[in-house]
C-alpha cells in the first residue's frame, strides 16, 4: 500500500492530486502544523530524517520516497505509458522535463523568500531594532524578490497565454508540478484574473477537474484552494 504522510497547507497536496489523476490506491496519514511555529510536526522525523512532507511509503517495495519531484517521477514510472508523462525524445517531454524542475528550482524559492521577509517585517520587535529589521526586508524585497517574482509571472503568463497546460496541448504532471508555486502566488504575489489572466485561468481549471476535487477532499483543510 502507498502511505502519503500529508501535512496541511503544504506541497504534499500534489502527491495526493496526482494519485487521483493515476486512479492509484493510497492512504492519507494527516500531520498538523505546529499552531505557534507553523512548523511540521516532530512526528514526521520518525518517517524520514528530514521531518518535512510529503514523504511517500510503499510497503510493497519497502521504500520511502521524500522530495515532491522524486514522488513524482517515482509514481509514474509505477505508470508506464501513463499519459501524464510524455513520450522520451518529443518535444513535449523536453518542456515537461522543464517545467517539472522548474516548479521548485525557479518557482518556489523567491516566493519562500518574500514569505520569510514579509514575517521579518510584519513580526513584533523592540522597538529600537524595528526600523532596521523593516529597512532591511524592504530593500531585499524591493530590489532582490518582488523583482524576480514579477519577471517569473510574465514569463509563464507568455508560456500559458500560447497554450493550454504548460507542456502543450495536454494535461501532465507538470501541470500538477506548478500547481503550488501558482497556488502560492495567487495568495502572495499578486497573481489576479486581472493582472495574469492566462495564469488565473489555468488556476481554475485546475481546480475544476475531478481528481484535483477528490485530492482536497482526502487531504482536507488548503488554504491555498
Amino acid at each position: 500500500m502507498l502511505t502519503v504522510h500529508h501535512l496541511e497547507n503544504s506541497r504534499s497536496q500534489r502527491v495526493l492530486w496526482l494519485l487521483e489523476e493515476l486512479g492509484l490506491p493510497y492512504e492519507v496519514r494527516h500531520h498538523a502544523r505546529d499552531p505557534q511555529t507553523m512548523l511540521a510536526p516532530p512526528a514526521l522525523l520518525q518517517i524520514h530524517p528530514l521531518g518535512k512532507s510529503p514523504v511517500l511509503t510503499d510497503d510493497a517495495a519497502g521504500l520511502t520516497v521524500a522530495e515532491t519531484g522524486a514522488i513524482v517521477e517515482y509514481l509514474l514510472d509505477a505508470c508506464p505509458g501513463s499519459p501524464l508523462r510524455p513520450a522520451p525524445g518529443t518535444p513535449d517531454f523536453l518542456r515537461y522535463r522543464y517545467w517539472l524542475h522548474f516548479a521548485e528550482g525557479s518557482a518556489m524559492p523567491p516566493l519562500l523568500l518574500k514569505l520569510v521577509f514579509d514575517k521579518v517585517a510584519s513580526a513584533p520587535m523592540p522597538f529600537f531594532v524595528r526600523p532596521v529589521a523593516r529597512g532591511i526586508a524592504a530593500k531585499v524585497l524591493d530590489s532582490f524578490v518582488n523583482p524576480n517574482l514579477v519577471r517569473q509571472l510574465a514569463f509563464m503568463e507568455a508560456e500559458l497565454a500560447s497554450r493550454p497546460w504548460f507542456t502543450g496541448e495536454h494535461f501532465t504532471a507538470a501541470d500538477v508540478m506548478m500547481s503550488f508555486p501558482l497556488e502560492a502566488s495567487a495568495q502572495r504575489a499578486g497573481l489576479t484574473a486581472a493582472s495574469h489572466p492566462a495564469l488565473h485561468q489555468w488556476l481554475q481549471t485546475i481546480h475544476a477537474r475531478p481528481a484535483w476535487q477528490r485530492a482536497l477532499a482526502r487531504g482536507g483543510p488548503y488554504a491555498f484552494a
